[in-house]
C-alpha cells in the first residue's frame, strides 16, 4: 500500500509540474518548438541513462534506488520554484532542470517496475496492476486540474506543492519494509550482462510487439505537448482549461482501469490491445479537428480509455514473462519505449507542428496511430492471437 500511495503522490506532483512548465514555457517563448524542447530535454538524459538504471536495479536494493531518485526530483522542483520566484525568463534554465528530472526517471522507472512483482503474490498481480493503474490515473486526473487552478496564484505555488508531493513519496517509500533486493543478482559479465534486457526483448516476439506497438502509437499520436497551444490559441481558455484538458485522458484511463480491476481481461487480450490503439488514433483525429472545448475533452477522455487497454496489458504481460534477475534490465527497456513514446513524442509533436501547423500535425498523427494498429496486427501475429495474459 505504501508503494501505491507513494506513486499517487508522485503522479500528482508530476502532473501539476507538467501543467506549470507547459504554460510557463509557452508564455515565455510562444512557439510550438519551445514546447517540443520540453519533452526533448527530459528524453535525452533519460534515454542515455535508462539502461544503466536497469542494470543498477538488478544489482542493488530497488527501494534505495527509488528513494535516491525521488530526492533528486525534490531538488528539481525546488530549482523550478526558485527560478519562478526570481522571475527568470531564460527557458534554457528550465530545460536544464528538466534534463536532471529526466535523469532521475531513468533510475526510478526500472526500479519501481521491477519492485512491484516482489511485493504481491503472483496470482494477485493482475488485479494489483489494475488497482495501481486506476489510482495512478485518478492522480493524473486530479494533478492537472489542481495544477491549472494553482497556477492562477503563480507558478511558484505549483512548484512548491510539487516539492511537497515528492517529499511525501520519499517518506512512503522509506516505510516499505519488504526486501526489494533482486532474488538472484546477475553475475559479473561486462557489456553482455548490461545489454541482457535488450537481448531478451529482441528474442521474445510477443513482448517486442507489445512494447513497440505502444511506442509508435503514442509517438505519432500524442498531442500532450501541444495542449497549451490548443488551450490558448484554438479553444481560447486559460491555465485552468489546460488543466482540464490534461486531466481528460486520465479520466478515461481511470474508468477503464477501474473496470479492468473488477473484470480483468479473460480472453482476446491481443485484439483488445490493438483495438485500444486504433481508438486512441481515431480520437486524436477528432480532437485535432474540434473547435469546441467539451468535444475536445470528450475526445481526450476516449483517447485515455483506449490507451489504458495497452498500458494494462503491457503492465501484466511484461513482468510476468520476465525472470526476476532480469526484471530491472527488461523494465529499463520498457521505460526506453515509454520515454521514447512520451517525451520524444512531445518533441516530434512540437517539430511537426512548426512545419505543418498545430491542427494538421495532430490529425496526421492520429491517422498514423490507426495505421500502426493495423500494421502491427499483420507484423506480429502472436500479438493478434494473444488470448489470455497468463
Amino acid at each position: 500500500m505504501y508503494f501505491i500511495v507513494g506513486r499517487c503522490f508522485a503522479t500528482l506532483g508530476g502532473q501539476m509540474l507538467a501543467v506549470a512548465v507547459g504554460w510557463q514555457v509557452y508564455a515565455l517563448a510562444r512557439t510550438p518548438l519551445s514546447l517540443g524542447f520540453v519533452g526533448l530535454s527530459e528524453f535525452l538524459p533519460f534515454i542515455l541513462l535508462v539502461l544503466v538504471g536497469g542494470h543498477v536495479a538488478d544489482r542493488a536494493s530497488r527501494r534505495a534506488v527509488v528513494c535516491c531518485a525521488y530526492l533528486g526530483q525534490i531538488l528539481c522542483a525546488l530549482t523550478l520554484l526558485m527560478l519562478s520566484i526570481y522571475e527568470v525568463r531564460r527557458t534554457w534554465l528550465i530545460y536544464l532542470t528538466l534534463s536532471v528530472f529526466g535523469a532521475t526517471r531513468a533510475f526510478w522507472g526500472p526500479a519501481m517496475q521491477a519492485m512491484l512483482p516482489g511485493l504481491v503474490a503472483r496470482e494477485r498481480f493482475p488485479k494489483t496492476v489494475a488497482l495501481n493503474s486506476m489510482l495512478f490515473q485518478l492522480a493524473s486526473v486530479a494533478g492537472p486540474v489542481i495544477g491549472g487552478f494553482l497556477y492562477l496564484a503563480g507558478a511558484s505555488v505549483v512548484y512548491g506543492c510539487c516539492a511537497i508531493m515528492y517529499a511525501g513519496t520519499l517518506v512512503l517509500m522509506l516505510m516499505i519494509r519488504a526486501d526489494t533486493r533482486p532474488k538472484a543478482p546477475p553475475e559479473a559479465g561486462g557489456m553482455r550482462q548490461f545489454l541482457e534486457g535488450l537481448r531478451f526483448v529482441r528474442h521474445n516476439p510477443l513482448v517486442l510487439g507489445v512494447l513497440s506497438l505502444d511506442l509508435f502509437a503514442v509517438l505519432f499520436g500524442g498531442s500532450v505537448a501541444l495542449l497549451p497551444i490548443f488551450a490558448s490559441d484554438i479553444l481560447h481558455t486559460g491555465p485552468e482549461g489546460l488543466g482540464l484538458m490534461r486531466a481528460a485522458p486520465s479520466i478515461g484511463a481511470a474508468l477503464t482501469a477501474a473496470l479492468l480491476a473488477v473484470r480483468p481481461l479473460r480472453d482476446h487480450a491481443g485484439r483488445a490491445m490493438l483495438g485500444g490503439v486504433a481508438l486512441f488514433g481515431i480520437t486524436m483525429i477528432v480532437f485535432g479537428l474540434s473547435r469546441s472545448l467539451p468535444l475536445s475533452i470528450a475526445a481526450l477522455v476516449l483517447s485515455g480509455a483506449g490507451d489504458m487497454l495497452s498500458v494494462n496489458i503491457r503492465g501484466i504481460l511484461v513482468p510476468l514473462n520476465t525472470p526476476d534477475p532480469l526484471r530491472g534490465r527488461v523494465s529499463a527497456v520498457n521505460w526506453m519505449f515509454i520515454g521514447a513514446s512520451n517525451e520524444l513524442g512531445e518533441f516530434e509533436s512540437g517539430l511537426t507542428a512548426s512545419w505543418l501547423g498545430t491542427v494538421p500535425s495532430v490529425v496526421v498523427g492520429g491517422v498514423l496511430s490507426v495505421a500502426v494498429a493495423l500494421g502491427w496486427a499483420w507484423m506480429f501475429p502472436s500479438l493478434r492471437r494473444l488470448r489470455q495474459l497468463h
